[in-house]
């Protein structure tokens, strides 16, 4: 970590004991650990649903929990979030520790394609996190803006992609071409209004007109 990044994290909210321990616990059992949005952006993630209030909030892409419980804290009372995971096998890791969270009565954590499924929930959201699969980030992108209230955020995560967007060598790379269609798309819809934030590995705030 620099000099900077610790003193970043030194001003800022203190990670809470259990998400510091979900954390730990999947850099150490699963393969892609650092997929955990972690400290710095667990608690922006936390500030952004105290700023904006949402009632609901659909997540595309769960991994261990670290983002739905980072922003099910932010949540007012009656609040709630929907979070999807299409890979079965995080179940097993995930649920406990989504279960066993002190938000656990505010969050839905559902097992399957959040493009299919997630309409079928018939709600009108607030507000969404995109982190699935990175070659669907178009589509999913317009599922959630489908189902989104006008007014309403969706944040995309991971849309500098560790430079990728930017480095010809990543021209063939099926998920780098999907982060840069969606960016491209973004950028010209006229339907929203966007921002990306070179945190971590970019994160892109939009508001839906």
């Amino acid at each position: 970590m620099s000099e900077i990044e610790d003193y970043i994290l030194r001003h800022t909210e203190p990670e809470p004991d259990y998400l510091y321990r979900l954390w730990r616990a999947t850099n150490i059992h699963t393969i892609h650990g650092r997929m955990a949005s972690g400290h710095l952006q667990g608690r922006l993630l936390k500030m952004l649903v105290r700023m904006i209030r949402p009632a609901t909030i659909l997540e595309v892409g769960t991994f261990s929990g670290y983002s739905a419980i980072s922003m099910a804290e932010g949540l007012d009372e009656g609040g709630r979030l929907y979070t999807f995971e299409i890979n079965d096998e995080m179940e097993d890791f995930t649920r406990p520790w989504i279960e066993g969270s002190p938000v656990a009565d505010k969050i839905e954590f559902i097992i399957g394609d959040a493009l299919t499924e997630a309409p079928k929930l018939g709600i009108q959201f607030d507000m969404a996190f995109i982190d699935g699969d990175k070659r669907t980030y178009r589509e999913c992108y317009e599922m959630v803006l489908s189902i989104l209230r006008p007014g309403g955020f969706i944040l995309a995560d991971n849309t500098l992609w560790d430079g990728h967007v930017v480095d010809h060598a990543y021209d063939h790379d099926r998920q780098t071409q999907g982060i840069e269609t969606f960016n491209d798309y973004i950028a010209a819809d006229d339907r929203v209004e966007q921002v990306i934030l070179p945190l971590r590995d970019g994160l892109t705030l939009i508001r839906k007109k």
